[in-house]
């Protein structure tokens, strides 16, 4: 009752400055809350679907659509009792919406992408499950193991801009929904809970989109469906003996109607708020004394949005230095992508083409140059005759001047991830010795392939060993020093939906080397090792990931733009 009062008063009569009454029309829209919220604010019983009649018992079972001349009815054929227990309807209150005249609750509520799918279904469904079959299956001693390998297995992945990376594994206190993506990859499970783990996925991928046209509908309809026949492992497995009375999970289900109604929901959930609040309150909260924080919290947050607006004026004025910047959203509005080179070259590197291939220990250097320039002034050549069989002698010679860089910046068009306000999102891509100190980087790529398929069949994956640029008859060349990988088999794994690949090696089990024009390169991509059923040595490095595995998946989760380009 208090919140509806609460919600009643907020839509009262407003008086202007100058004490007159003024005349508002509201518009209600979609409204986004998890479900205890949304269950109050329908004033249903928990337990019961706030948008559907589905009985509590059987939330996935036949049933009609909620309506407030439906409740209106209830209200006038059936008691209390029986509103209550057969319909899952609060007859002591109305909802706020009682009060206006074209409102209806149940048509505003909205889906919540965070607490019901990430957090909701993800974390306090999927994730406790698999712990609780672990320990059903192996017994708790065992299934501490394998826990402890799981948390090796997500030390090892490779960094990549956006994803957090976890040093100490998953022991970690709080969920938020960009931590989950990186812990949706680990495997040690059978292959039926793997497969829907990738449906889950795929369905939280295609409802955030951008775009949703009627083949994402499609795409979203068969990933629910093949998600509710995968689960059933869960079942079999005794982890739910009782089926999935989730009112969280029900919720997928009208997913598909609220986008149809609504528009693509491209993110909109309580994340936003939930950071907002994170970085305005809780935050400022913690670096208080406690006592009187309020004028401390506010304190901070007026210096912080001062520094913010100083570094944004230091960035126009070229004051700062933006090569150690991992990427983010980027306003830039006249191209659709380009990947260009850092703005400074790394220092105390030979210049000399052969000085430099000694002091890099890349003996192929010098010669993998003179064929990329034949390359690229004979761009007619036979495709069909390798760059490796041109002889050099038809080659041009090496340039006298070669400059490196530590990394190259990717722009593109990726409206479904946090990106700028014309879409485009900006990733830095590294090829260091050593990143801060500590271990190299050498960062992966999608390099343009065939541009008439569609998704992955359509790319090549790279890993780049150097960036660097130079000068041949006065043209510069951008480019980069990459080692292939190419698919395993001709369609993604069907347990986990993501392409393998292998490393490309010639006859002696060494990795094949490239040169390529940067201009080729799309973005950065993400592969994880295929650990298979092995564990993992305690001490395993992240950064010895892609060279000690002999396979790779190409994660297509890393973000919402790999996971419509890398199908």
């Amino acid at each position: 009752m208090l919140v509806r009062q609460s919600l009643l008063h907020h839509l009262q009569f407003v008086l202007t400055g100058l004490g007159s009454n003024i005349i508002l029309i509201y518009g209600l829209g979609p409204y986004i809350a998890d479900y205890p919220e949304q269950v109050l604010l329908a004033c249903v019983v928990q337990g019961w679907c706030p948008r559907c009649t589905a009985s509590r018992i059987d939330l996935d079972g036949r049933s009609g659509r909620r309506t407030q001349a439906h409740t209106e009815s209830l209200f006038d054929a059936l008691d209390h009792d029986t509103m209550w227990d057969e319909y899952g309807v609060v007859p002591d209150v109305l909802p706020f919406t009682w009060d206006f005249p074209r409102a209806d609750i149940y048509e505003l509520l909205s889906p919540d992408l965070l607490h019901q799918v990430i957090k909701g279904t993800f974390k306090d469904h999927l994730v406790t499950w698999v712990g609780e079959y672990l320990e059903a299956e192996h017994g708790k001693a065992e299934a501490k193991k394998i826990m402890a390998d799981i948390d090796r297995r997500i030390t090892a992945v490779p960094p990549f801009t956006g994803l957090r990376r976890f040093p100490e594994g998953r022991g970690f206190k709080q969920w938020t929904g960009d931590d989950s993506k990186a812990l949706m990859k680990a495997r040690h499970v059978p292959p039926q809970m793997l497969r829907a783990f990738s449906a889950f996925l795929d369905f939280c991928y295609l409802v955030r989109r951008n775009v949703v046209n009627e083949a994402t509908l499609l795409a979203i309809d068969a990933a629910l469906v093949r998600y509710h026949q995968e689960r059933q492992i869960f079942v079999e497995s005794g982890v739910c003996p009782n089926g999935f009375c989730l009112p969280r999970q029900h919720s997928l289900t009208h997913y598909r109607y609220l986008i149809q109604e609504f528009g693509a929901p491209n993110g909109l959930c309580s994340s936003i708020t939930e950071s907002k609040h994170i970085k305005a309150v809780k935050e400022p909260w913690r670096r208080s004394s406690r006592y009187q924080a309020l004028i401390q919290m506010l304190t901070i947050n007026d210096r912080l949005d001062k520094l913010a607006a100083a570094r944004v004026d230091f960035v126009e004025r070229g004051m700062m230095a933006d090569d150690d910047d991992d990427g983010g959203a980027t306003d830039d509005r006249d191209i659709l992508g380009e990947v260009t080179l850092a703005k400074t070259p790394v220092r105390g590197y030979p210049r000399n083409p052969r000085a430099l291939a000694q002091y890099l220990d890349l003996p192929k250097l010098v010669p993998l140059i003179q064929r990329f320039l034949y390359s690229q002034i004979n761009p007619d050549r036979d495709p069909d005759i390798p760059l490796a069989n041109i002889p050099l002698d038809d080659c041009p010679d090496a340039p006298s001047s070669v400059k490196v860089f530590p990394s190259a910046v990717a722009k593109f068009f990726a409206p479904s991830d946090q990106s700028g306000i014309s879409g485009m999102l900006r990733e830095r891509i590294r090829a260091v010795r050593s990143w801060r100190g500590g271990a190299p980087r050498y960062d992966c790529v999608f390099v343009e392939g065939d541009p008439e398929l569609a998704g992955f069949r359509g790319l090549i994956a790279a890993r780049v060993l150097l960036f660097m640029s130079f000068k041949h008859r006065n043209i510069t060349y951008p480019c980069a020093l990459v080692t292939w990988f190419s698919p395993i088999g001709d369609e993604p794994c069907s347990n986990v939906g993501m392409w393998m690949v292998e490393p490309d090696v010639d006859n002696r089990g060494e990795r094949i080397m490239d040169i390529i024009h940067i201009d080729s390169i799309l973005r950065a991509a993400h592969l994880i090792g295929i650990y298979g059923h092995h564990y993992l040595p305690r001490h395993f490095k992240y950064s010895d990931s892609l060279d000690r595995f002999k396979a790779f998946y190409i994660n297509k989760y890393a973000d919402h733009h790999a996971h419509e380009i890398a199908f």
